[in-house]
């Protein structure tokens, strides 16, 4: 299939806008109804645009539910917050994880439309959205991945340290603890699993 996720066209700046502004509608309105709920004539009203508009830049809803994928992949894994790539440094790391518990204190801990909540609803269903979630979240690894190797670079940790194991583990923290956290509307389950982390990310720093 050839979808606008795969193989973005050459847009003029007005079509960028346009189809940025279906992305944004979308990903809007699957924070509020997720992906089963929302349609694409509901985008269409949302983000104002005709329905040949739509179906010009995704041919299908899978399309733009993809292309929304792609999107939030590239966006900070909290939102409002830099990419992961600065994370170098236990500093670093502790002003993330607090930004992350903030963002769910602020936010009641409602849902929004991430990668992990569009795993949630796509993951078992759908193969090729899994796969476009799948490397969503390598991606986020990586970079958190990088900011850990800066940190042993400069002897911050041991030099055996596993960094894809704790790169992980950073990351499967801030997953699971959100999942949980929204689950029982209570930010104590993501305190509890980014503390951990980082303790246990601290537990390789070489003794002072």
């Amino acid at each position: 299939m050839t979808d606008s996720a795969d193989k973005p066209r050459r847009l003029t700046r007005k079509g960028q806008a346009t189809r940025e502004r279906i992305l944004q509608a979308a990903t809007d309105l699957i924070a509020v109804h997720g992906v089963a709920g929302t349609g694409t004539e509901d985008v269409r009203r949302a983000a104002g645009v005709s329905g040949s508009q739509i179906y010009h830049y995704f041919d299908s809803k899978q399309a733009l539910i993809r292309a929304v994928i792609t999107r939030q992949a590239d966006a900070a894994p909290v939102p409002g917050q830099p990419m992961m790539g600065l994370l170098d440094s236990f500093d670093a790391l502790r002003a993330w994880a607090d930004a992350a518990i903030e963002r769910q204190e602020q936010n009641d801990g409602r849902g929004e439309c991430t990668l992990g909540s569009l795993a949630g609803e796509l993951s078992a269903t759908d193969e090729e959205s899994r796969e476009d979630l799948s490397k969503g979240f390598l991606r986020w690894q990586s970079l958190l991945h990088d900011g850990l190797f800066a940190m042993q670079d400069r002897g911050e940790l041991h030099p055996d340290a596993d960094l894809d194991e704790l790169s992980l583990a950073l990351l499967t923290a801030l997953q699971g603890g959100t999942l949980l956290s929204q689950t029982m509307r209570d930010t104590r389950p993501l305190r509890a699993s980014m503390n951990a982390a980082l303790a246990y990310i601290r537990s390789f720093a070489p003794p002072a």
